[in-house]
């Protein structure tokens, strides 16, 4: 049956309901400690792309396998606003967090806000939207193509 007024839904075994909105097959994935984090997964009409799919089924073991390239894009870009907030250049974050962060304490400063699978510049790419307590404003954006970080976007929006 057509669903010109309503969303489409696909089932998948690992991941659950999608539903069909805004272009993108959506629902929720666990990473790390956040266990509902919204999925965006690039598909047609009536089905998610199968690459896209698969890739989904294994972002979980795609982050944990990047997680210390990505801490270290973080850390990167964390320095520059860490060092204008000690010279009182930009206010301080309403979240409380050291001077200064290593790669490997970052993560106690970033959740995810989304993970979207799609192409981009005709690859298949993940990217993992997160919330930085240093850069209040901004979704950055970790993108990886054929399994490796290709750039830490600055800022992106949710699919």
């Amino acid at each position: 049956m057509f669903h010109f007024f309503g969303n489409s839904r696909f089932t998948d075994p690992k991941l659950g309901e999608l539903t069909r909105s805004r272009g993108y097959w959506r629902g929720t994935v666990a990473m790390e400690a956040q266990t509902d984090v919204p999925l965006a997964v690039a598909g047609n009409r009536t089905a998610p792309d199968p690459a896209a799919l698969a890739a989904a089924h294994d972002v979980a073991a795609l982050f944990s396998a990047r997680r210390g390239d990505i801490a270290r894009a973080l850390h990167e870009h964390c320095t520059p606003h860490l060092e204008a907030i000690a010279a009182g250049e930009l206010p301080v974050p309403d979240t409380p967090f050291p001077a200064s962060l290593s790669p490997k304490e970052i993560w106690t400063h970033v959740q995810f806000a989304f993970v979207c699978i799609g192409q981009m510049g005709g690859m298949l790419t993940v990217e993992f939207g997160l919330h930085a307590a240093w850069d209040e404003e901004h979704i950055l954006g970790a993108r990886l193509q054929a399994g490796k970080l290709i750039e830490l976007c600055g800022s992106t929006i949710p699919p």
